[in-house]
């Protein structure tokens, strides 16, 4: 029988990224929709896992992507409430690739500091999707986490939703500009830079030689990058004794977990893959 995904997704375009990736981690077929709202999904849903028997729907599987990740939980939320009893199918959310992308960093960031309990994490741009779930990943596993943002107020509000759904210690620190980055990373162990792209965020005199400073990552592959003197390419490199990784660096194990999420969503008919089970699935044998 034929592994068919149901790929929902809240962009007007559905992405062709996704549908590759899709295609390649072990879905015979993606039915692709965009612009989907919470409305639509319901029936959208019923359409997929009416036409085949409870004993078959792990060969059915969703996956809700976009580029807005609070619209992706919106409609992750909808989807589980469209299931009832044995008919049900496993489903994955990674909108803009920001789960992966930050289960790829965080353990990248792991891998090169050891144990995270009781280091501190700094999130430069912990706002955004990926920041918020990479600085969530990071209190999970004991690090004292710090998100930056350019105002207070949203910089609060996010940590305060961080705490609540991961647990830990995450507190809010402005950087309103680069002059401010090097007072941020005071006592860091780990940074990942979770920015915008083509945005330098962290001049290289802010982090390079910095006593303590273990580990350096950074998701943007646009120039200029994130973090200044770190490459697209690092994938562990010494930069002034530091261990650093850039965008490609952090992107080849974020494709591994994505396409092993994808095989894994056709194993069985219940499995929801957020941000925790992703980055399960990464500490099973993909890095």
């Amino acid at each position: 029988m034929r592994n068919l995904l149901l790929q929902l997704d809240t962009s007007p375009h559905p992405s062709v990224f996704d549908r590759v990736v899709a295609l390649d981690g072990g879905a015979d077929e993606v039915m692709s929709y965009g612009g989907v709202t919470v409305d639509a999904v319901r029936e959208l849903v019923h359409g997929a896992i009416f036409t085949r028997g409870p004993k078959d729907l792990h060969h059915t599987a969703v996956f809700i992507g976009g580029t807005d990740m609070a619209a992706g939980e919106r409609l992750l939320a909808a989807v589980q409430k469209a299931f009832f009893g044995p008919l049900r199918v496993s489903v994955m959310l990674d909108s803009n690739g920001s789960n992966t992308t930050a289960v790829a960093a965080v353990a990248r960031l792991q891998q090169a500091a050891g144990d995270l309990t009781g280091r501190r994490a700094v999130v430069i741009a912990g706002t955004g999707p990926v920041g918020v779930r990479a600085a969530g990943l990071l209190a999970a596993a004991g690090a004292d986490v710090v998100i930056t943002s350019r105002r207070q107020e949203p910089g609060t509000a996010a940590a305060g939703r961080i705490r609540q759904r991961f647990g830990g210690a995450v507190r809010a620190l402005v950087v309103a500009d680069t002059s401010h980055a090097a007072t941020a990373l005071e006592g860091a162990d780990i940074l990942l830079s979770a920015g915008a792209a083509g945005v330098c965020l962290v001049p290289h005199e802010a982090w390079a030689t910095r006593a303590g400073l273990r580990a350096v990552a950074d998701v943007n592959a646009v120039p200029p990058l994130g973090i200044e003197g770190v490459e697209v390419t690092d994938n562990g490199a010494d930069r002034d004794g530091i261990a650093a990784f850039g965008a490609l660096g952090v992107g080849g194990l974020k494709m591994k977990i994505h396409k092993a999420c994808i095989a894994r969503l056709f194993e069985r008919n219940d499995l929801v893959l957020d941000a925790e089970t992703i980055a399960a699935v990464g500490r099973a044998g993909t890095g």
